[in-house]
């Protein structure tokens, strides 16, 4: 069984029987007595964040899962109805496993879907990158910057040299500007 010092960003772990995610951990070394390990973390059931606290060497379970990439289909009420392009199977994908990233979701997007032991998809992720045509500007966001609605109505800050109807790639993750595409 692994231990605390085996935790990364990424993994899924076992804790009180809910298998979570971790999104963020760090390691505190006291003056004295052991290090104490504060990882936030997901759950992927209830999409609920919590922080949890670990001693040095406290016995962690982790989950090995599996991801598929899915194309995005359309939305049905809750959910996200992806299709496997190898089987062509369709799979409904809570939508809160996106998390505030949906909103830059496109039509027949290849989304990366993690799957537990019961194949149920438990995390989904975008492209890191993508390129989206920039819609109404707002002026006055900045002396360099302005705001862009772009895609699905989510609002970024772009450079004043970018126009409406220029294509941009912007990084998902953060939801910044990276470059104008020509």
């Amino acid at each position: 069984m692994a231990t605390t010092s085996d935790l990364y960003k990424g993994a899924y772990f076992r804790h009180e029987n809910e298998l979570v995610l971790v999104l963020e951990y760090s390691h505190i070394t006291p003056g004295k007595g052991n290090t104490i390990y504060s990882v936030k973390c997901r759950n992927v059931k209830t999409g609920k964040q919590k922080e949890i606290r670990f001693n040095s060497g406290d016995k962690i379970e982790f989950v090995r899962v599996e991801f598929h990439e899915l194309q995005y289909l359309f939305e049905e009420s809750d959910s996200l109805v992806c299709m496997n392009q190898e089987t062509f199977e369709q799979t409904s994908v809570p939508k809160y496993l996106l998390g505030d990233n949906i909103k830059f979701l496109q039509e027949s997007m290849i989304i990366k879907v993690y799957f537990d032991e019961n194949n149920e998809p438990i995390n989904a992720e975008l492209p890191k990158h993508i390129e989206v045509i920039v819609g109404a500007i707002e002026m006055g966001a900045g002396k360099a910057l302005k705001t862009a609605e772009v895609g699905n109505g989510a609002k970024i800050l772009i450079p004043l040299f970018v126009e409406s109807g220029e294509k941009v790639r912007i990084n998902t993750e953060t939801g910044e500007y990276m470059e104008r595409v020509k």
